[in-house]
């Protein structure tokens, strides 16, 4: 199956994409959560304080240094989980991690929404100059924070250091559809990605065994081109995509990869052999399968899959359609 991009040289037709967007708060009797929120982490982090005796400093021209705190390891039940809520953005109620900035009232909200607004969405007042609120990172740093994920079935909590790169793996994070291009913007479990693809894009071929040719027809169609195929092998699915690009004018590049419907650690059990034949040539490209998490698009820009041109793309085509050989074998 091949479908034709979108306009602005993207992959179309059949992907998916993540939409940018924010909520904004609603403002009126809210205005003074946010500074009890604060007022109560600092409340804890001076009692730490003077149960370990620890002094605050004041230095320079009115200027005041707090001395680092170490929180007692030891919590009540329950007072962790008040902690960490403190630390909600009250736009896309995830955490606010350090750097922590506050607008001018001590109303918090996480960097990644801060870009996306003009105003508090507490108070509504000016978000500038940026105010760093010090004494809140102090008490994320003793924290442990739930994953994003803790929804669909995530029990870990991290160090927010720690957060993000968890986050960026884990299994529990939605996919979207594994389509190359922009237009599908399904988003599900891992679960239910073989049942999106087979309502929603009937017309991918699905074919049977380890060993199979992928065949993709007219690419000598103009502008950039997917063609999509489905394996099926070893009680897993394949997704098999081969895309062109213009990478520059009169300069057309393919790219050919094989991604599992799955995840990275089951990727890991699994290889895979693309091999194109005819004129007494061969081209081969082995490789360990991205998941489908991973995506096309960051296979390709790191180039993490077979590349060729137009001109080796015609060596082994035949009448303007090109096979690929596909093997799957198991680790």
């Amino acid at each position: 199956m091949s479908r034709p991009s979108s306009a602005g040289g993207a992959a179309g037709g059949l992907g998916a994409g993540k939409t940018g967007g924010s909520k904004h708060g609603g403002s009126g009797g809210t205005t003074t959560s946010a500074a009890a929120a604060a007022a109560a982490a600092a409340a804890v982090a001076a009692a730490a304080a003077a149960a370990a005796g620890v002094p605050g400093s004041v230095a320079g021209s009115g200027s005041v240094t707090a001395a680092a705190v170490a929180l007692p390891s030891a919590t009540l039940p329950g007072q962790s989980a008040e902690l960490t809520a403190l630390f909600e953005c009250p736009v896309c109620f995830d955490y606010v991690l350090p750097p922590i900035l506050q607008c001018q009232a001590g109303h918090l909200v996480c960097n990644q929404c801060r870009q996306k607004l003009s105003c508090c969405p507490t108070c509504r007042g000016p978000l500038t100059p940026s105010i760093r609120n010090l004494a809140m990172e102090k008490v994320a740093s003793t924290l442990p924070f739930p994953c994003k994920y803790a929804s669909a079935g995530c029990l870990l909590s991290l160090h927010h250091t720690e957060k993000p790169e968890h986050e960026e793996v884990c299994e529990f994070r939605p996919y979207t559809c594994p389509c190359p291009g922009a237009s599908c913007k399904w988003q599900g479990s891992l679960e239910a990605v073989m049942p999106h693809l087979m309502h929603a894009h009937k017309s991918i071929t699905t074919l049977q065994g380890e060993d199979i040719v992928f065949l993709a027809t007219d690419i000598n169609l103009p502008g950039a081109v997917d063609w999509v195929m489905m394996q099926s092998c070893f009680g897993h699915h394949f997704m098999l995509v081969l895309e062109k690009q213009e990478k520059y004018e009169g300069h057309q590049q393919f790219f050919a990869i094989v991604l599992l419907i799955g995840t990275r650690k089951q990727a890991e059990n699994f290889a895979y052999r693309l091999e194109l034949n005819g004129n007494r040539r061969r081209l081969t490209w082995e490789a360990t399968p991205r998941s489908i998490h991973d995506g096309v698009a960051a296979a390709i820009m790191n180039s993490d899959c077979l590349v060729f041109d137009t001109s080796i793309a015609h060596l082994f085509a035949d009448n303007g359609n090109l096979g690929i050989n596909v093997t799957i074998s198991m680790c």
